[in-house]
């Protein structure tokens, strides 16, 4: 049964596992469908079946996602699901040894690279999205002067609202409510910086 709770990665070694370009998309499908087959993620991936079934079994092997109970007929696939509500990486787990740093930031900045991929296929095809959804999308840059403690408060702020509008989209498309509901990507960063 998978958690309700976000699981925090905090070794390495489930970091590296989760480190792979295509565990990331697969890991971020299966978040999204909450419960699908290799076949039903190698489509959305556009990648061979087999393939796909090795990385999934890999971040079944760290715990990431977990087998689900069968859906359908047919019991000769195998169902998976995410294994918590989400996964958290924390700097301060990584940053006692080089290669922990060095890992910890290739796959920070892989995670980001998906990110700025994701927003530049939307922007490519955003002339096919419906006039609501294009003035409905956002991207802003908001630049203040605050403390670390203000900016972890922040980031805590955010995460609340952004969970609590993900919980209400979730519980109201398992209700039925599906009528013009979409995926939409929200992502985050707030960082210091000098000028």
């Amino acid at each position: 049964m998978a958690s309700k709770e976000s699981r925090r990665v905090s070794d390495l070694e489930t970091l590296k596992a989760f480190g792979h370009p295509l565990r990331m998309r697969l890991y971020r499908a299966l978040y999204i469908a909450r419960k699908a087959t290799a076949s039903q993620l190698a489509e959305q991936v556009d990648e061979a079946v087999s393939l796909v079934s090795y990385h999934l079994r890999k971040l079944a092997d760290h715990g990431l996602i977990e087998e689900a109970e069968q859906q359908g007929r047919d019991g000769r696939e195998r169902w998976w699901q995410p294994a918590s509500k989400g996964l958290t990486f924390h700097d301060e787990d990584f940053s006692d040894a080089p290669e922990k740093v060095a890992t910890h930031a290739a796959i920070s900045r892989l995670s980001f690279d998906q990110h700025i991929e994701m927003y530049r296929r939307y922007l490519d095809s955003s002339s096919g999205w419906a006039p609501e959804w294009r003035s409905a999308a956002f991207f802003s840059e908001y630049l203040a002067r605050l403390t670390a403690e203000e900016l972890a408060d922040l980031g805590r702020e955010m995460s609340e609202l952004v969970n609590r509008y993900e919980s209400l989209g979730r519980t109201r498309a398992e209700a039925g409510d599906t009528e013009g509901r979409e995926n939409v990507a929200l992502h985050l960063y707030g960082f210091p910086f000098r000028t």
